[in-house]
């Protein structure tokens, strides 16, 4: 009989308040159950030996490495650290020693999409699926890259599934995040009323129910907007918003609250204790501006109730009787990847009204027992994504439907909304598809197949190559030993757009070899192989790392320096992607890769018996960072005239 099959998983962990976490939960107890793996979960943003990973029944692996150095080298660099939260360095660790057979990445796509640049991974591609939330039109480049590099590509909702077939990616599939049914459910009428009394509401209060986390695209506004309008339609008194969601956070739901005239009485929300984690749902108090904690009721502890959030929430039993709390479920957002309290609340048999865009139109579909919500366009700064700003006038309408509805018609309604819930996202029917898809897939022999990628060769002499597109692929190939990168690669697309615009060859080429040679030069005993060896004691030196913005902004100063150090040698170092900017540039005798010692301008400048590398070093965006860069070995020079 042959070995289990072992199963890779990489997301948020199993036990964590997130979409992600839930996900991770239900499935990875449905695969487990089975009886027919091993399963190791790479879990996003812990320690790679973690403690606390050891409460699962199947082996959990974080994302962070164990190492002190390490881990504070990477947490001292923000991309690093986001990067290292969600896998990208300990990937190749927890491979060596798990050997996966099925490689499976779910998570937003800036967290999975690093595996594509892995040696490995074009030889595995059949047995490796990325599964990620896509969210907003236009489909992220990143994404529709990453697509067509893989061999399986899941979307978590069809509004990007479609987006993409349009694009030509028909591989493309849509697999829902499971939810488990055995949690979420209505609970018989005499029980309702039971938790209400709990929870001392009145039986008869209208609850207008919201669970989410309370961040910028969850549109809170809109939605007291909209329950204060149908109030003043209503002339409803016996109502409340109940608002399960950290008030620590996010929105400041009290001062919107008094804006749209909304009493403090009428927002209720799910507090938990931190000493005995007994809950209660009650009204918000707020003191000079800030949301009280509460004492806690069950145990007597002062101060200990806390509004919940991720890091301290409730169970899932729990999470179940705040929604048979409420009369109507309402889920305004601006984009989402599949929102996992809507399925919740729809297994609760809650009418839901949802924002009809996003993965919000697949909740608004004929069958699905939602009301759909209007909403208009917005462009998203910076991202310029299409997002939705929902109406409140829309949410009052639907509200209004819903509590003038007949009884015996919304529970039909009600009814219907779980049944589509499960034949839709019960963990049953998803995990059934990726059981078939992980027994599909052939074993996977690690012996034969290369981890650790090549290092970079910056000497490679390139042959003579008439065409640009495979001269420049070969470069990749064999100077970045990147083996990987093909026309959909977003570097190749990079230069190719460049060189058609007239760049030389020879510029391209330079760059690519400065890759490699910073990543030859991350040792700090080989960093004076980028300084010429006749201009010791008079170079200066102007650090700018990221930010093309930062370094073209930057260049207006570097006639000054000149003219301060006429004698010295300007050096500048930044990022590889940003040398083009300074090509041609006169004041400029050589660019260099910045490296991380050059945050310590102790290092740049020398201190006791290190002797330095520069007389002067320039790193003005240490200054946010509150570091020293201003000794300069006494020898700077006061290019503004003080004197009035």
């Amino acid at each position: 009989m042959g070995r289990k099959k072992r199963i890779l998983y990489q997301s948020d962990y199993s036990l964590a308040k997130t979409g992600f976490g839930r996900c991770s939960k239900a499935l990875l107890t449905f695969l487990y159950k089975t009886g027919k793996y091993e399963i190791c979960h790479y879990s996003c943003g812990f320690r790679y030996s973690e403690s606390q990973l050891q409460r699962t029944p199947w082996l959990t692996r974080g994302t962070l490495p164990d190492d002190e150095t390490e881990f504070r080298r990477v947490a001292g660099d923000p991309t690093l650290s986001k990067l290292a939260s969600y896998g990208a360095t300990e990937l190749d660790r927890v491979i060596k020693e798990f050997k996966p057979d099925i490689y499976i990445a779910a998570q937003d796509i800036w967290g999975i999409d690093f595996a594509l640049q892995k040696p490995w991974f074009n030889e595995v591609r059949e047995n490796v699926a990325l599964w990620t939330t896509l969210d907003s039109l236009p489909i992220l480049p990143t994404a529709v890259s990453a697509a067509k590099k893989a061999k399986n590509f899941w979307i978590w909702s069809d509004f990007a599934t479609k987006a993409m077939h349009e694009m030509g990616e028909s591989h493309v599939k849509t697999l829902h995040g499971p939810v488990d049914t055995e949690y979420f459910g209505r609970l018989p009428d005499k029980v309702r009323l039971e938790v209400r009394a709990k929870q001392k509401i009145d039986r008869n209060k209208f609850i207008v129910g919201y669970v989410f986390r309370n961040q910028l695209r969850k549109s809170v506004p809109n939605l007291l907007e909209g329950y204060s309008l149908w109030k003043r339609q209503t002339n409803n008194s016996n109502s409340a918003l109940l608002l399960h969601t950290s008030f620590k956070e996010g929105w400041d739901i009290p001062k919107l609250a008094k804006e749209y005239n909304i009493p403090l009485e009428e927002i209720l929300t799910t507090y938990i204790c931190r000493n005995c984690l007994n809950y209660q749902v009650r009204s918000v108090e707020v003191s000079n501006g800030q949301v009280e904690d509460m004492n806690c009721a069950n145990c007597g502890a002062e101060k200990s109730c806390v509004t919940t959030g991720v890091g301290l929430g409730i169970t899932e039993f729990q999470l179940n009787d705040i929604y048979n709390l409420m009369d109507v479920y309402c889920h305004p957002f601006t984009s989402g990847g599949q929102e996992y309290p809507i399925q919740e609340a729809k297994l609760a048999e809650l009418i839901t009204l949802v924002t009809n865009y996003s993965c919000g139109e697949e909740m608004c579909q004929e069958g699905a027992a939602s009301l759909p919500l209007d909403w208009h366009e917005y462009r998203e700064h910076g991202t310029q994504f299409i997002k939705a700003s929902t109406d409140p006038k829309s949410i009052a309408k639907q509200l209004r439907k819903v509590s003038n509805m007949k009884p015996d018609k919304k529970r039909q309604m009600e009814t219907r909304a779980r049944q589509w819930a499960i034949e839709n996202f019960a963990v049953e029917k998803i995990g059934k598809q990726i059981e078939d898809f992980c027994d599909s897939r052939e074993n996977l022999n690690w012996d034969n197949i290369k981890i650790e990628a090549e290092k970079q060769n910056p000497d490679y002499v390139m042959p003579e190559i008439r065409d640009d597109s495979e001269w420049l692929i070969h470069a990749y190939h064999n100077i970045l030993s990147m083996k990987h990168v093909d026309e959909n690669d977003d570097g190749y697309i990079h230069w190719m757009n460049l060189m058609e615009k007239g760049m030389e060859r020879g510029q391209v080429e330079e760059n690519l070899r400065k890759v490699a040679e910073q990543q030859a030069a991350k040792k700090e005993v080989k960093f004076e192989e980028f300084l010429d060896k006749d201009d010791e004691g008079k170079r200066i030196l102007y650090a700018m790392p990221e930010g093309p913005t930062d370094v073209i902004l930057s260049t207006a100063l570097f006639k000054s320096i000149k003219e301060q150090y006429p004698n010295h040698n300007l050096y500048v170092a930044t990022s590889p992607k940003n040398w083009e900017l300074l090509h041609g540039n006169k004041y400029v005798h050589k660019i260099i890769p910045f490296i991380q010692q050059m945050e310590n301008n102790l290092w740049n400048e020398g201190v006791y018996e290190h002797e330095g590398f520069f007389e002067v070093a320039f790193a003005p965006y240490l200054s946010t960072k509150v570091k020293l860069d201003y000794t300069h070995n006494g020898k700077d020079k006061i290019a503004l005239n003080l004197n009035y």
